[in-house]
């Protein structure tokens, strides 16, 4: 997996912004510094894309940088945390432009009862920090990525994970949930068994189009809609609108001579979000860039526009939710 953004390649689609006085949190976005697999990003290329829309504050989601190079093993994700505080440190001093108002970094729940040390150390580094994310993405292919101290697709399951769990929902922490459309079922039975927790679904429960999945979308997407309305059962479930441009979903806008414009990617993809939000409701919805990952295929001015014509058909409270209200809410902001 290496992911790679052609800037000159984005620049072939320029369009106007659309309502360009909404007001926009973005709650899913990385800074890469160090992963050579990953396109790199830092706070001026954030508040480069930013600036296009009015997006007020973001949301930084774990991507395994800035961990500490010394102490105990389990404590050196603590470092991340500790680095984006820096950052959003850095952001105030630049009034006008995006803030970083919540931090989701990462520990491992397989720690059981000892995750406790790792969730407190964390929340200790930094005001901002809200919970985790602990990727769940696994598959059976070789040409899919799986994580690679995930040994099956039921990570939700295991028992120690689920102690782990039992500490973050003691200490009222949210927790993204990002997998594949054929583990769902699993987040489904873990968001049972904790009614009480804020899970956040990332990238609408990533179909996949790519490996033994390439040429199926339809037989994808009729097991993606029939998991997902299970899901969407569990009232402590929050869906995250975006991410379907990233390569293993199978759409192919990357490898395309020119980047998608905001019409070409409602016609591709608009029903999948108007699908998930019919199924969750605005209130439980949130439209997130995913960048710089999904910068690859889009820019973020097209991006956005797209997701403003995909919501002009509904109220503007319900637009109000899925571009600001429901992440201010769920990530305290």
């Amino acid at each position: 997996m290496h992911l790679e953004v052609h800037q000159g390649w984005l620049d072939q689609v320029v369009e106007d912004i659309i309502d360009p006085d909404r007001r926009i949190v973005d709650p899913h976005h990385h800074f890469f510094i160090q992963n050579p697999d990953f396109p790199h990003y830092e706070l001026p290329d954030l508040h480069a894309d930013t600036a296009t829309h009015k997006v007020e504050q973001t949301v930084y989601l774990q991507c395994w940088e800035g961990y500490r190079t010394e102490g105990p093993e389990h404590l050196r994700v603590v470092g991340e945390t500790e680095w984006v505080d820096a950052i959003a440190a850095e952001a105030r001093k630049q009034p006008g432009s995006a803030q970083i108002g919540a931090i989701m970094a990462t520990a491992d729940l397989r720690l059981g009862a000892g995750v406790r040390e790792v969730l407190e150390a964390h929340r200790a580094a930094s005001r901002l920090f809200r919970g985790i994310r602990q990727i769940a993405a696994w598959d059976t292919c070789e040409e899919i990525f799986s994580m690679p101290d995930v040994g099956d697709a039921n990570l939700y399951g295991h028992a120690d994970f689920r102690i782990g769990f039992a500490v973050l929902a003691e200490m009222g922490l949210v927790f993204d949930a990002y997998h594949y459309h054929t583990q769902t079922p699993h987040l489904t039975a873990l968001a049972r068994a904790f009614p009480t927790v804020s899970i956040v679904l990332d990238h609408l429960g990533t179909p996949l189009g790519v490996g033994p999945y390439k040429g199926r979308e339809e037989e994808t997407r009729a097991q993606w809609k029939r998991d997902l309305a299970e899901l969407a059962q569990c009232g402590n479930v929050t869906m995250k609108l975006g991410g379907l441009v990233m390569p293993w979903c199978g759409f192919g806008f990357e490898e395309g001579t020119r980047p998608p414009t905001s019409d070409e990617l409602v016609a591709r993809q608009g029903d999948y979000y108007h699908y998930a939000i019919d199924l969750f409701g605005p209130d439980r919805c949130m439209f997130e860039s995913n960048f710089p990952v999904d910068k690859c295929a889009i820019s973020y001015p097209v991006l956005w526009n797209a997701f403003k014509k995909m919501a002009a058909r509904y109220s503007e409270t319900e637009q109000d939710a899925m571009f600001r209200g429901t992440a201010t809410r769920i990530y305290g902001l």
